[in-house]
């Protein structure tokens, strides 16, 4: 038994072998009939597979028969196209046939060709070594059959090694980027939890994919940070990938919670087609770079919307893995049946709760804060203002601490006699003035919550909910959705909300977010004293409206960037914390100043407008007439101060108010020349966005409109 198992492993693994090697041949060949030829061999083995699996399904001397039969006849019928296309190489003429001093570039038949019979060639392999194990059991669907068969660790383990032997064969003729992904698509592949069974495998293997999805994406966006323009391939290819990704997670998903593998299984499928698509096109990558991505919104948001499809059923995956006393049939699904009516409304209500569940479950938000978390570790280290590293240091910390672990279940096994979490101010805060769960301590947590928050807005400005302990600056300040606050002036609707004016469409919509929390609040205030019985979906009022505005709409506008701008919880007012603090900033110390008003009157980079993430493009304007500026969406981010090339910007709050009143200096004098002595009165190489690579500046400044600028 055990040498009969060897001889399929030894198997399995030359055929990986032999099909790499034969990728390899129709990719580098230097003639069109020379890949045309790679892929008559490719199109060999899978026939030979054909007849081992026709014999296994009806083992007889028939059987045998037919298989041989079967795949005589479809070699025949292959030989066709490769006899037609060595005829029309020759009619073409000597130079036509003849080898030339680079591979030829693959035609789509070519490519479409390629893709399809390397994945024919495994499945058919992998069903043949199924049935000669025993591992596939007679009768059942088709369907049921597939998913069998790729999930199997024949097909899986086999497809990663032919992956990673692929890549690296063509190494030579791949973008140091593209190989890099496609190893760590081996690898994930390699990592498939369905391809053994037991319990060690699949734990192990969820683990692992996960930490690989994760390192994948840091890498993917940092290298969109580095590289705002590329290939037109290679941004399709991107967006393809996270797609498959996205779907791969939710049927891994599927799989763990229901049992049925299918949707993974289709997902490897896609997945496959995406990789040898893309190693049949490995010059397309290396193409002259298209339109930045900066420019292109649609491009950029497909991208965002499939690696959080992605990281969401992650999230769902690891919670149910790792506390499945919480979340084995915590997620409330209920049943498709019944009239189209009602099968359509349950199916809305699972996505939401399975959103919201999956989206405000530890894991979830872990997983986040490790990938955002490494992009604002990248921002770090280019910060050189020591009042943003510090920041951002901040932000992080009181992300880990207050965002992740103090709401989980671990806070509590770590400390099982400390208070409910939503009973204690400050923390407990995201209810709103609601009073669940808060019961009895209702008032006296919310009024402590709110005279904290505001003591604290108004000493050191918004910044304190906006730009530290709140969970959005980590996901919005990292060095990829940082860049994204272009999108600010380049899209409709985002232009809408720039400058500090509070437009008409702000109004709204901070008018109907204070209506919504004002009145569920009431509501669930009334349900708690037993004057009213009045649930959504089963649950308080205020839960469900603080669920539906950050378990589900603050998600949604985020993968929106590139439509509403960055920073939109700010910019649109739909936040309600933002606003509370907002109206407490108004009265506070906080702004912005100036060391010297006539550095920026002479100043034409307007380098403070441009950083800023929430789009007050009316600064410069105040700088020059008063030296400050004030306006209740500044969250205090300081890209305006790390962005002046002139050092001359710096933020003001109590500490600043407090020397003044000491008669001390507010602050330190500029280290820098003012435009004139330095440069001029012409714009200079900007640091902050020189500093980004090549085209940044292309890309950026021209956003920036003529008249934005007013006071």
């Amino acid at each position: 038994m055990f040498a009969g198992s060897a001889a399929l492993v030894a198997l399995a693994a030359l055929m990986a072998i032999v099909t790499a090697l034969l990728i390899r041949a129709a990719v580098e060949a230097r003639s069109r009939a020379r890949s045309w030829i790679a892929l008559f061999l490719l199109a060999m083995m899978g026939e030979m597979w054909i007849a081992a699996v026709v014999y296994l399904l009806h083992p007889s001397t028939a059987g045998l028969i037919a298989g041989v039969a079967a795949s005589g006849g479809l070699m025949v019928v292959s030989l066709v196209p490769l006899v037609a296309a060595l005829e029309r190489s020759r009619r073409a003429g000597r130079g036509a046939t003849a080898i030339g001093p680079a591979p030829v570039s693959l035609g789509p038949a070519v490519g479409i060709g390629l893709a399809s019979l390397v994945l024919a060639n495994e499945l058919l392999m992998s069903w043949g070594l199924l049935l000669a194990t025993g591992g596939l059991a007679t009768g059942g669907t088709s369907l049921a059959a597939f998913s069998n068969v790729v999930n199997s660790p024949w097909f899986l383990f086999t497809m990663s090694g032919e992956m990673l032997l692929s890549a690296l064969l063509l190494r030579g003729r791949l973008s140091r980027a593209v190989l890099v992904l496609l190893l760590v698509q081996s690898a994930i592949m390699l990592f498939s939890p369905t391809a053994l069974g037991g319990t060690s495998w699949p734990s192990l293997a969820i683990y692992v994919s996960s930490a690989l999805m994760i390192g994948l994406f840091v890498y993917l966006f940092e290298y969109l940070y580095r590289q705002r323009q590329f290939a037109p391939a290679f941004g399709a290819y991107l967006v393809e990938l996270v797609a498959v990704y996205g779907l791969m997670m939710a049927g891994l998903f599927v799989w763990q919670y229901f049992g049925d593998g299918l949707v993974f299984a289709l997902s490897v499928v896609l997945e496959m087609i995406v990789v040898y698509a893309a190693l049949a096109r490995p010059d397309g990558f290396r193409a002259a770079p298209g339109t930045p991505w900066q420019l292109r919104p649609h491009w950029t948001f497909a991208l965002l919307t499939g690696v959080f499809v992605a990281e969401v059923c992650m999230g769902a995956v690891l919670s149910v893995q790792l506390d499945p006393a919480d979340y084995v049939g915590g997620f409330p699904f209920l049943p498709l049946a019944g009239a189209p009516g009602t099968v359509l409304l349950n199916a809305l209500s699972n996505g939401f709760w399975f959103f919201a569940t999956a989206a405000g479950s530890s894991w979830f938000l872990i997983m986040m804060g490790l990938e955002m978390g490494a992009l604002v570790v990248f921002k770090f280290r280019e910060t050189k203002s020591l009042e943003n590293r510090i920041r951002l240091l901040l932000l992080m910390g009181c992300y880990a601490a207050f965002a992740v672990f103090y709401p989980s279940i671990y806070f509590a096994l770590l400390f099982p006699h400390a208070p409910n979490p939503s009973t204690v101010a400050v923390l407990g805060w995201p209810m709103g003035i609601g009073s669940y769960p808060l019961a009895i301590g209702v008032f006296g947590t919310v009024l402590l919550t709110y005279v904290i928050l505001g003591a604290l807005t108004a000493l050191f400005g918004r910044r304190v909910v906006c730009s530290v302990f709140c969970t959005a600056p980590l996901m919005y300040q990292g060095t990829t959705i940082d860049a994204m606050k272009s999108f600010n002036r380049s899209s409709p609707v985002a232009r809408k909300y720039l400058s500090s004016r509070l437009s008409g469409a702000y109004s709204v919509t901070m008018g109907l977010v204070m209506v919504a929390l004002v009145g569920t609040s009431l509501l669930s205030y009334l349900d708690s004293i037993g004057k009213l019985a009045v649930y959504v979906q089963g649950n308080d009022p205020s839960v469900f409206f603080f669920v539906a505005s950050f378990s589900i709409a603050w998600y949604v506008l985020f993968v929106a960037i590139p439509y509403a701008g960055n920073y939109n919880c700010v910019t649109m007012g739909w936040c309600y914390t933002g606003v509370i603090s907002a109206a407490f900033q108004k009265i506070g110390a906080f702004k912005l100043k100036v060391r010297d008003k006539q550095v920026c009157r002479d100043c034409k980079t307007l380098d403070c407008a441009k950083g800023c993430p929430v789009g007050l493009v009316d600064m410069p304007g105040h700088f020059r007439q008063t030296g400050e500026f004030r306006s209740t969406k500044c969250c205090g981010v300081g890209d305006c101060v790390e962005d002046c090339p002139y050092d001359n910007l710096y933020i003001s709050d109590i500490r600043h108010t407090v020397r003044r009143l000491l008669g001390r200096p507010e602050t330190r004098p500029r280290r820098v020349p003012t435009p004139a002595a330095g440069w001029g009165h012409g714009p200079r190489p900007v640091p902050s966005l020189a500093r980004l690579g090549p085209s940044k500046e292309a890309v950026l400044l021209p956003m920036f409109r003529d008249g934005t600028t007013g006071a």
